[in-house]
């Protein structure tokens, strides 16, 4: 599978396998999840994506519970912070919150490094724009949370580019990515300056749901008939035409793909035999739209 450079010494597998639906599985067994990961890794898929509030705060705790050294040697690990939400460890909070100061940081890693079972966390997110952010003092920490050793890259997710610019300026550490929603549902991106803004710095984006939030799987609309009959040329399914028609944008897109299903797990690759014309992407694209381009 194609590999995707963010920074010297680290890159990322092209399709990410995004762990938030982790917890929900009825059966998290440490043998169960590394089942998941090698159906991955025997597609070349080697980057899992979490959050500390993936399961209610749990998701990283079942990881690490899965996460023997020799697994640890053929993975990279993502992982986010800043969302207080009051649900598990948090579950004293009045309202769910975003806190992106110093203290909070310091701590999230921390926990994050202790319940995966890490030395270091190969690319800690800024999940999601915090209003109250002291660009300063959280840019400070990032650096340092990276000349310490205990974070390799950073980056964030969910930022528009003033956000995201807000942020750099206070940094010696570039941002590696920018983890945003995509999606034929989500198109957006494309056209209100996210992508853009990213491409133009050669900083490829990641992209959560691009499956629609699974709506692109269910729905029965002149979209998803048009998806159905791309697949069927490709023996592929609707989720191989969602991931490939992302993967063939140029800003070099990275689909984070999450399922509890080890049978669909082995499908994500699919994606790769779809052979995306710029005639269909438009053609997906228009019927996404529901109208033709201007």
């Amino acid at each position: 599978m194609d590999r995707v450079d963010l920074q010297e010494g680290l890159s990322l597998s092209r399709i990410v396998y995004g762990m938030w639906r982790l917890s929900d599985d009825a059966n998290t067994a440490p043998d169960h999840v590394r089942n998941k990961i090698a159906a991955c890794l025997d597609q070349g898929i080697t980057t899992l994506d979490q959050a500390d509030i993936y399961g209610g705060y749990m998701a990283e705790e079942i990881l690490g519970a899965a996460m023997t050294p020799d697994l640890r040697k053929q993975v990279e690990i993502v992982t986010k912070c800043d969302i207080v939400a009051p649900v598990g460890r948090y579950a004293d909070a009045r309202v769910k919150y975003y806190d992106t100061s110093r203290a909070h940081i310091l701590a999230s890693v921390d926990h994050s490094l202790s319940l995966m079972g890490l030395n270091e966390i190969d690319l800690l997110l800024i999940h999601r724009p915090d209003p109250l952010m002291d660009h300063r003092e959280t840019g400070e920490v990032l650096d340092e949370l990276v000349g310490s050793g205990k974070v390799r890259a950073v980056g964030v997710s969910n930022f528009k580019l003033h956000d995201w610019a807000l942020l750099q300026s206070a940094m010696k550490t570039p941002l590696v990515t920018n983890q945003i929603e995509l999606s034929l549902s989500a198109h957006e991106g494309f056209t209100n300056g996210d992508v853009a803004f990213l491409q133009e710095r050669g900083i490829p984006p990641m992209a959560w749901s691009p499956l629609g939030g699974g709506a692109l799987m269910t729905e029965d609309t002149h979209l998803t008939q048009l998806m159905d009959r791309v697949a069927d040329d490709f023996l592929a399914d609707r989720a191989a035409v969602a991931v490939a028609w992302l993967l063939a944008h140029p800003s070099g897109i990275l689909p984070v793909m999450g399922t509890n299903t080890i049978e669909r797990i082995k499908t994500f690759s699919k994606a790769f035999d779809i052979e995306m014309s710029r005639e269909l992407w438009f053609e997906l694209y228009t019927a996404a739209l529901g109208h033709e381009v201007p």
